[in-house]
C-alpha cells in the first residue's frame, strides 16, 4: 500500500472512529479528536474533568474501538511502583520441584494504560511511569521489559480536588503530549446522555482498526514533510513562551515565570502531521500547527505569581500568544 492509498484509509478510519465512540460518548467531540490524534502520533496525553464527566467511560470506549488491550489503575496514596510494572515472585517450578524467580507483569502492560486520577498517589509512584511512557519499557530489580506495541498512557486529572493530591513534576508532565481539557456539555447533549444511560439499551461497538493497523498510521504520521518555513513557525511560538528570552512574546514576559523546552515544538509539529492527515492531506500548514498549540503548551507553562493573583489563566496567555506571533503571510 503506497502513501497515497494509506493516507487515504487514514482519513477514511478516522472519520469511522469518530462515528463509533459518539454511539457511547455523547458530545465531546473536541475531546475524542485529540485523543484520536494521540493514537495516531503514538504519544501520552491528560484529561482534566471534573468527576462524572466520563473520562474513565472515553479511553475504555477507544481502546474497543481500535481493538487493544486495555488496563485501569486506579491512583491512591498506599499504591507502590510495582503495583504498576509488576515484581519478581518466587514460585516452584512443577516439573524440577526447584523454587525459582518468575516476573509477575504489572497492568503497565497493555497496549492502553488508563492512570485514574494520577495525582492521588506520591511521586515515586508516579516515577514508575515515566520509563513506560519515554521509553515504552519498564526495568525491575536491573532486568528490562519491553512494553507491547503500540503502547499509549492516559492519565486522568481531578481539577478541583485538592485534598490528599500529589502535584505532577514538571518532568512528567513534559511527557504527556496534551492536556485534553473535558468540561461540562450543553443542555441537549447533557439530556441525552440521561436518556442513554437511563435506558436498557447499550451501544454495540464494532472494532475499527487493529494494533498492525494503527502501527502503520502511525509511521506515515512521522513521514509527512515539514516545510521549512512551518517548523520555524512552530518553534517561534514555543520560544515566545521563555519569558527570559530575547524571543519572548509580551505575555511571556509579564504572566509567565517559566516556557516550554523543544519537547513542545515536536509535539506541535507531530499532532500537526496527525491533523493534516486526518484531513488527507501529505503536508503540513500552519492551520494545522496553531491548532495544536492550545492542547501542547496548557500544561507546559508556569505562571507567575502576578499572573496568579490577577487571576489570569493559562488559555489566556495562550490567546495572547497566538496573537502576538501572527501565522506567516
Amino acid at each position: 500500500m503506497n502513501d497515497t492509498t494509506l493516507a487515504e484509509s487514514l482519513k477514511r478510519d478516522y472519520e469511522r472512529l469518530g462515528e463509533e465512540i459518539g454511539k457511547r460518548i455523547i458530545g465531546q467531540t473536541d475531546v475524542v479528536d485529540l485523543v484520536t490524534l494521540t493514537l495516531l502520533v503514538g504519544g501520552n496525553s491528560l484529561l482534566m474533568g471534573v468527576p462524572g464527566l466520563a473520562k474513565t467511560l472515553l479511553i475504555q470506549t477507544v481502546s474497543e474501538v481500535v481493538d487493544l488491550d486495555f488496563s485501569r489503575v486506579q491512583f491512591t496514596p498506599d499504591l507502590m511502583p510495582s503495583d504498576i510494572t509488576g515484581t519478581d515472585l518466587v514460585q516452584e517450578n512443577p516439573d524440577t520441584g526447584r523454587r525459582e524467580m518468575k516476573f509477575l507483569k504489572g497492568p503497565v502492560f497493555a497496549n492502553i494504560v488508563l492512570a485514574d486520577e494520577i495525582n492521588r498517589t506520591p511521586p515515586k509512584t508516579q516515577a514508575a511511569l515515566l520509563e513506560a511512557m519515554q521509553e515504552r519499557r519498564v526495568t525491575v530489580q536491573g532486568q528490562t521489559y519491553d512494553l507491547p506495541k503500540p503502547f499509549f498512557v492516559f492519565a486522568t486529572q481531578n481539577p478541583i480536588e485538592l485534598e490528599g493530591t500529589y502535584p505532577l513534576p514538571e518532568a512528567q508532565l513534559d511527557r504527556f503530549m496534551f492536556e485534553i481539557v473535558m468540561d461540562y456539555l450543553p443542555v441537549d447533549d447533557e439530556l441525552a446522555v440521561i436518556q442513554a444511560t437511563t435506558s436498557s439499551d447499550t451501544a454495540v461497538l464494532k472494532p475499527v482498526i487493529g494494533a498492525e493497523q494503527l502501527i502503520a498510521y502511525q509511521d506515515l504520521v512521522r513521514q509527512i514533510p515539514l516545510a521549512e518555513d512551518v517548523g520555524r513557525h512552530a518553534l517561534a511560538l514555543v520560544r515566545a513562551t521563555r519569558p527570559g528570552a530575547d524571543t519572548a512574546s509580551g505575555a511571556a514576559r509579564k504572566w509567565l515565570s517559566y516556557g516550554a523546552s523543544v519537547r513542545a515544538a515536536q509535539f506541535i509539529v507531530l499532532g500537526a502531521k496527525a491533523r493534516a492527515a486526518t484531513r488527507g492531506n501529505l503536508f503540513v500548514s500552519y492551520a494545522d500547527v496553531r491548532e495544536m498549540v492550545r492542547p501542547v503548551l496548557r500544561h507546559r507553562l508556569l505562571r507567575n505569581f502576578q499572573a496568579e493573583s490577577e487571576q489570569i489563566t493559562v488559555d489566556q496567555i495562550i490567546d495572547e500568544l497566538l496573537a502576538e506571533v501572527p501565522t506567516p503571510a
